[in-house]
């Protein structure tokens, strides 16, 4: 007796996803599936989208998987419903401070110095090395959760392509009159010895706790008194130049415990009782009073030690009286411009106090606070000490508090450009919404200059030459740098340290020496000039970047709204007028089954390693897709399998279930075609259900709302189609005369199986091109 063929491959009940999906991965690769599926697109609408650039020198974990799912899930949509996806490649972030602290790391370095002494050829070359290190992993990483990208022609921001591109935007934006170099208060990091912009600063913010101290300046205008100010900073007290009240609150002199002290009314019962008021006047009456300096250690030529005013100051918190040091705050440098005041800086790049604060020379000047207490309790100069909880900058890379510290540094005059900047953010889709009036709205209205250059050495070298006569010359690209130097370059030179700082030539004004400026450039600038870089525009590809710019569609994580999502809008607004991209779509980050944030130093990190070779990258996805992208996500491997066993087991035991019979029942497609209209009003239903499905995902995902897919498809998968219309219609499949009710439920099954194989392709494309294959292909190989 002859076996009798079986129409499709018979079905595990339950088999090994991650097995299956390897098979799936080997079967696209030996097809070049992505490659055809991207010839076969050629040339229709295009839906241009950019990849946020990842560093590649540390591992990739869970939350990177994230960003690639959700990516891969609009791009894998977006495709098939016929457009073109350009460029769909990926991109390294290969520059700046992340890179340069694991090469510090690898080779034991612990400041700058080490770096220089190790030499800047080197270094370079070992930070080169570094950021491709973990390539490999990214990409099978990638591959792995079934991410869709093309890794040969990807952009990578050391490329001296991508380089000279960053050159020319540097060069256009300083003949906009945009560039400036100015000497200004900055937030600092000492550990890395550069500053950092002010969207930088935004990503590191943590609630600490630092001293809280009330401190006596003796009055040198009235007897026997003492002006009274708070901070939170005693190591700024060293550069103390001035006072700073505001001119319309009422101050008081009063007799308490002794002594005369002076501080705003409104404060006065929070901080002293059972004193006596001597004398009453409004802040601006106290002006150009003098004090006597708090700490000598430097002596100033210009006059200083004196009472200023300022609106700034309130009576929230402190004595009304704020202690000001114009090299460690923007208000005080404010305030010592408007009256001149000297700035006093004995704090050295590493913040160290310098050898002229003998009492504390060497010291960290955080380290230092104790001790100028104790100093000034000594000296019967503290009033009052405590402790303050706030929220203070720490460096975003290195973890270090920040100070704040005037330097030289280069900006962009982003402040000159908030108004196209709100006007440009108008034009952009925020998933979601609130972001686009909100915490990014807000951020762009009052957009600071931007602090681009950094004192640092593997970036993209600041290309400004200046003279001994202060001419600037600013090259935009390789050819105006040949031209300028007029000799060969070497044969292995690169636009890169050390290599541009060897180049000089004639100032083009006065034919002096011109040397180029010590820095490198912002590496968020290298990644927000990713639209037009990664084409070298404008030097060729012209056409090319006009046709892909802007984007329709970028998402990253909620922190790059001052990072990627800001440096993308202001460097093209800038330079173009328009914003980089049209739709933002934020993820949040993904927490440990605690709530907790992952980190190395905790030991809580999920790598992808750990739970799709268990579960499968579907059900990885699946479990990523099913909270709302924006909000943050506790993964617990326990809930991955929970998602597992709630759909995709449904839908793999429906799939089975249909696989099964039609084999004993030797389902045809063409014999059991039955015409929708003949069909039961079941039949008609599902068919009904299935195509508002349709257009429920097609919604959810050009309203950039992944979950709300997920939710209509577990409704569909779940509720109507297994727990309703298979349990209904069981009977039908089991009969044993196969009749038009019977074809009727095989057809329509069959119909919405398929159908659900391409629904589900962007989002589980495993298990989805299992069913598509074994049901499509085995019927038409």
């Amino acid at each position: 007796m002859s076996k009798k063929k079986q129409v499709f491959k018979p079905v595990k009940a339950l088999p090994s996803f991650p097995e299956e999906e390897e098979k799936i991965l080997e079967f696209w690769e030996k097809n070049d599936v992505f490659e055809k599926l991207r010839e076969t697109r050629k040339g229709n609408q295009l839906f241009r989208w950019l990849e946020g650039p990842p560093t590649a020198n540390g591992l990739p974990h869970i939350g990177h998987a994230l960003t690639r799912a959700i990516k891969d899930v609009f791009l894998r949509h977006k495709s098939m419903h016929g457009f073109e996806v350009v460029p769909w490649v990926a991109g390294w972030d290969c520059h700046g401070l992340p890179v340069e602290l694991e090469v510090e790391k690898t080779l034991g370095f612990t400041d700058k110095s080490e770096i220089e002494e190790f030499g800047l050829s080197n270094f370079n070359a070992e930070c080169r090395k570094s950021v491709f290190k973990y390539v490999k992993e990214w990409q099978d990483m990638s591959r792995r959760i079934g991410f869709w990208l093309d890794f040969d022609n990807r952009y990578a921001t050391l490329d001296e392509n991508y380089v000279e591109s960053v050159w020319w935007s540097i060069k256009e934006i300083y003949e906009k009159g945009l560039l400036y170099l100015g000497y200004k208060v900055v937030p600092y990091c000492p550990r890395c010895g550069t500053p950092l912009s002010s969207h930088e600063v935004g990503q590191g913010m943590m609630e600490t706790t630092d001293p809280s101290v009330f401190v006596k300046f003796k009055a040198l205008d009235f007897e026997d008194t003492y002006y009274l100010a708070w901070t939170t900073t005693p190591w700024t007290l060293i550069s103390n130049v001035c006072l700073t009240l505001h001119p319309d609150i009422d101050y008081i002199q009063v007799e308490y415990n002794d002594e005369k002290l002076i501080l705003a009314e409104a404060i006065a019962e929070k901080l002293i009782i059972d004193y006596t008021v001597l004398q009453k006047f409004k802040g601006k009456e106290l002006e150009y009073n003098k004090y006597e300096q708090l700490f000598p250690f430097i002596v100033p030529e210009e006059e200083a030690f004196y009472i200023t005013l300022a609106d700034y100051v309130t009576i929230e918190d402190g004595s009304g009286i704020v202690h000001s040091a114009p090299a460690f705050g923007e208000d005080d440098a404010q305030i010592g411009r408007k009256y001149g005041l000297p700035v006093m800086n004995p704090v050295r790049e590493d913040g160290t106090f310098s050898e002229d604060i003998s009492d504390f020379a060497g010291l960290f000047v955080k380290d230092a606070d104790s001790k100028i207490i104790q100093n000034l309790k000594d000296r019967g100069l503290l009033f009052k000490q405590g402790v303050y909880k706030h929220t203070y900058p720490f460096c975003y890379r290195c973890d270090g508090p920040l100070l704040y510290y005037s330097t030289e540094t280069w900006y962009i005059e982003m402040s000159k450009m908030r108004e196209q900047l709100v006007a440009n953010n108008e034009k952009i889709r925020w998933q979601p919404a609130h972001l686009k009036n909100g915490r990014f709205g807000n951020f762009i209205s009052e957009a600071r200059d931007w602090a681009l250059s950094r004192n640092r050495y593997w970036g993209t070298p600041l290309p400004i030459w200046i003279c001994e006569n202060n001419h600037r010359t600013v090259v935009g690209s390789l050819d105006e740098l040949k031209d300028l130097y007029g000799k060969p370059l070497v044969d292995d030179f690169s636009l890169h340290r050390p290599w541009v700082d060897d180049i000089t030539f004639d100032c083009p004004e006065c034919e002096k020496t011109s040397t180029r400026v010590p820095y490198v450039i912002d590496c968020w600038y290298d990644a927000g000039s990713a639209p037009f870089a990664q084409y070298h525009y404008p030097f060729e590809n012209k056409n090319l970047f006009n046709a892909h710019f802007p984007y329709d569609f970028i998402t990253e994580a909620i922190d790059q709204t001052r990072g990627w999502f800001y440096t993308l809008l202001a460097i093209s607004t800038v330079l173009f007028n328009k914003p980089a991209y049209l739709n933002c779509l934020t993820m949040g980050h993904t927490l440990d089954d605690k709530g907790k944030k992952m980190s190395k130093s905790k030991g809580n990190m999920i790598r992808t390693d750990d739970v799709i070779p268990k579960y499968g990258a579907d059900a990885v996805r699946w479990f990523l897709y099913s909270y709302p992208t924006w909000n943050s996500v506790r993964v617990d491997p326990t809930q991955i399998y929970e998602t597992m066993k709630k759909f995709i087991l449904t839908l793999w035991n429906s799939y089975s279930f249909f696989v099964s019979n039609s084999n004993v029942d030797g389902f045809n497609l063409s014999t059991f075609d039955i015409p929708l209209q003949e069909r039961t009003e079941l039949d008609k239903w599902l068919i009904s259900e299935v195509n508002y499905l349709i257009k429920s995902i097609d919604d959810a995902l050009e309203n950039m709302t992944v979950h709300v897919a997920v939710q209509a498809f577990e409704n569909f998968v779940i509720d109507k189609f297994s727990n309703w219309y298979l349990r209904q219609s069981r009977r039908r499949f089991w009969k044993n005369q196969l009749d038009e009710d019977k074809k009727s439920a095989y057809i329509t099954t069959y119909e919405v199986l398929v159908t659900l194989s391409k629904l589900l392709a962007p989002f589980i494309p495993f298990i989805a091109e299992q069913l598509h294959q074994n049901l499509v292909k085995e019927l038409n190989p």
